[in-house]
């Protein structure tokens, strides 16, 4: 249940509390007092798409926020948010046209907020009647009657199950034809690259080589000259350090604490002995006869050619060799698949068939209790001899099954059913909904239901008929309803009125509940445009005769 709704510089709204109560709530005032502003919030509460004008003038940041108490759960979406203490939904617009969405402060997409709001409200705006126009909107109010959802979403699921295999049967198809030019390729790359023989880690050894076997004179010139210096010339690094350590000794037999000097000359000794035999190795080294740089050159030549193909580095190259090979083997069992496939395809679009079947049965069936369901519910509501039809004609199946579902409907005795689209007056579509509404209340298990201006063009006898209308269908569901009319909001358990009003140079709304002699002159106003003791009186007989 709707419990509160709070709203913060929201077009011509500065900072507004709203509280509803159980049952039917009806919402009151002038024209143009902001009743509409009220719906219009509370559906950004709940993931409505927003417009940065929405905020008011002068502020950076608009907020709507809505309560929620939640008893029953079935059917509620699993946000993995604790409901045990009601449900907090917040919007948070920004003049810079931001948005965000928050359910008990957290953080959530305006996705997900809409699929909540959807679980929790229910609004039938001043124009929503026109989707009567819709046809597809027919069968789903007739699959909403039937409780034939869950059928019709797992026959939605078959029939994409059934496109997902006609795309697979007609690629296989394509391949199978195309096999042998693919094998042929296949096998050729294949053999292309085991022919290289390829390594990881080959490229990078390769690229190295060719660095030392480009350099080779100038690296023997450098080794030759640091073995010298080290140890081949006259005057070398050895021949100086063998003069040093002796004159070093002869300094540590006088004085003893040079000792540690000498040691350190001696434990050079052999690291340098070590190193002018390395550099002697180098130096045998680059005399390699240089005709190996043209093998290395043409190997590294031979790896980018295969990159160029299969993708840089040998790795890619190794790893689109196996993709082929399984391809390969893949395209030597098409015709196999193919079958496969051809033979699954052929079960599931006769068990999309049988289902669709089953689904129209079913359409007919719930067609046939919901008509007199419908036509007693426009009786009640001033239609004394209205015709209500439910025109189905089989299709070419698609997601939604074999059925073309239509309401046809006529105002007037004598005159045969026609589509609605045809015939209707905005009034009478408005009544056609709210019949529709009335017989899909038992089956709804959304609990909150709203009716901005659903008394549109309507009064009366008729006017009474959609309060009661709107009073029976509040037994089961929180209603909000905003109306014009006396005889609907005489129904009302609770009873608002919105008033604007002007502090200033700024426009002001207040939602106040109206209860004893207030509700009776909001009652009274309605009824004649001003309060005077037979308006108060006949206002007071509405009231008096709902209670």
């Amino acid at each position: 249940m709707l419990k509160e709704l709070r709203i913060r510089n929201l077009a011509i709204i500065d900072d507004l509390a709203v509280g509803f109560g159980e049952g039917l709530n009806v919402l009151t005032g002038e024209t143009g007092a902001g009743k509409s502003i009220i719906v219009d919030s509370l559906g950004l509460a709940l993931g409505s798409r927003a417009q940065s004008d929405l905020v008011r003038s002068g502020e950076k940041e608009a907020v709507v926020q809505a309560y929620f108490e939640i008893e029953e759960k079935k059917g509620f979406p699993d946000i993995g948010v604790d409901l045990s203490e009601g449900l907090i939904l917040r919007r948070d617009l920004s003049a810079a046209g931001k948005s965000r969405a928050y359910i008990n402060d957290t953080m959530v997409s305006r996705q997900t907020l809409a699929e909540v709001g959807r679980a929790l409200v229910d609004i039938h705006g001043q124009h929503e009647h026109q989707s009567l126009f819709s046809v597809d909107k027919h069968r789903d109010f007739l699959d909403a009657f039937g409780k034939l959802q869950d059928e019709q979403e797992r026959l939605e699921a078959l029939y994409q199950d059934v496109e997902a295999l006609k795309r697979q049967v007609t690629d296989l198809g394509q391949k199978s034809k195309e096999r042998e030019q693919r094998l042929d390729l296949l096998k050729f790359q294949v053999h292309e690259i085991d022919a290289a023989s390829l390594s990881i880690g080959e490229k990078e050894k390769l690229s190295e080589q060719r660095a030392i076997l480009s350099n080779l004179g100038r690296l023997n010139e450098l080794a030759e000259n640091a073995y010298s210096a080290l140890y081949g010339a006259e005057g070398s690094c050895m021949e100086r350090l063998s003069s040093i350590i002796s004159k070093v000794k002869e300094m540590s037999s006088i004085d003893h604490s040079v000792s540690s000097v000498l040691n350190m000359l001696e434990s050079a000794f052999p690291s340098i002995q070590d190193a002018a035999v390395s550099l002697r190795g180098y130096r045998d080294k680059y005399d390699f006869e240089p005709e190996r740089l043209s093998g290395v050159e043409d190997r590294l030549d031979l790896i980018r050619k295969l990159e160029k193909k299969y993708g840089e580095g040998i790795e890619n190259i190794i790893r689109y060799r196996e993709d082929a090979e399984r391809e390969m083997k893949g395209l030597e069992h098409i015709d196999e698949k193919l079958y496969a496939s051809e033979a699954d395809l052929n079960a599931k679009e006769v068990m999309l068939l049988d289902a669709a079947g089953s689904l129209s049965d079913k359409r007919k069936n719930a067609a046939q209790q919901m008509e007199p369901l419908i036509r007693k519910e426009l009786e009640e509501l001033a239609f004394s001899n209205a015709e209500f039809m439910i025109d189905i004609k089989k299709e070419a199946i698609s997601s939604h099954g074999m059925d073309r579902v239509e309401f046809l409907f006529s105002a007037n005795p004598g005159e045969p059913p026609k589509p609605l689209l045809k015939i209707a007056s905005g009034g009478e579509l408005s009544r056609v909904m709210l019949a529709l509404k009335s017989i899909l209340a038992d089956f709804d298990s959304i609990p909150v239901l709203i009716f901005d201006e659903v008394d549109a063009g309507i009064g009366g006898k008729t006017a009474e008929s959609v309060g009661k209308k709107l009073k029976a269908i509040a037994n089961k569901h929180q209603v909000l309803c905003t109306t014009h009319l006396p005889q609907i909001a005489s129904m009302g358990d609770c009873h608002l009125k919105t008033e604007k009003s002007q502090r200033g140079e700024r426009v002001y709304v207040e939602v106040k509940e109206l209860t004893g002699k207030e509700r009776l002159n909001e009652v009274a106003r309605m009824l004649s445009g001003k309060i005077t003791e037979v308006s108060l009186k006949h206002a007071k007989e509405l009231i008096e005769s709902n209670v």
